[in-house]
């Protein structure tokens, strides 16, 4: 699909109601990512929160780029983009992404039922070793 210099300007333009980032950098002593709207507000938050910035070095997050129409972030030293007014939302990856990320935090949590199966499941002398198959 090739896009008309048209398209390309609409889809860049700023959108009217729709706050924009006018600046962005990483805060290394903070270990987070801070955007300055252009209404004043200023939005962080520690990179590990976000999808494809989960394991970045701080050199990596040094240079954060701000889209034409201040709604994207993009960090070119790991090719991610981040969208603003998901941002503002709190949505800090894809929907899969983000399930994951709550499926890990659920799963690790301790509980007293996932205790008593465990010593449970010892007394029977623990899990069944895989069988291979025939």
């Amino acid at each position: 699909m090739t896009f008309t210099e048209l398209e390309f300007k609409q889809a860049n333009a700023p959108q009217p109601k729709a706050p924009r980032a006018q600046e962005a950098h990483y805060d290394p002593a903070g270990d987070c990512v801070v955007i300055r709207l252009d209404s004043g507000v200023s939005l962080s938050f520690p990179p590990r929160l976000a999808q494809g910035l989960v394991d970045a070095k701080p050199a990596q997050l040094a240079q954060i780029d701000i889209s034409p129409s201040g709604q994207g972030l993009h960090f070119p030293a790991l090719d991610v983009d981040l969208h603003l007014p998901a941002l503002i939302h709190g949505v800090l990856g894809s929907a899969s992404w983000m399930a994951g990320q709550l499926g890990k935090k659920g799963g690790s949590r301790s509980t007293e039922a996932k205790s008593r199966a465990a010593r449970e499941n010892g007394k029977l002398g623990g899990r069944p070793r895989k069988r291979p198959a025939l």
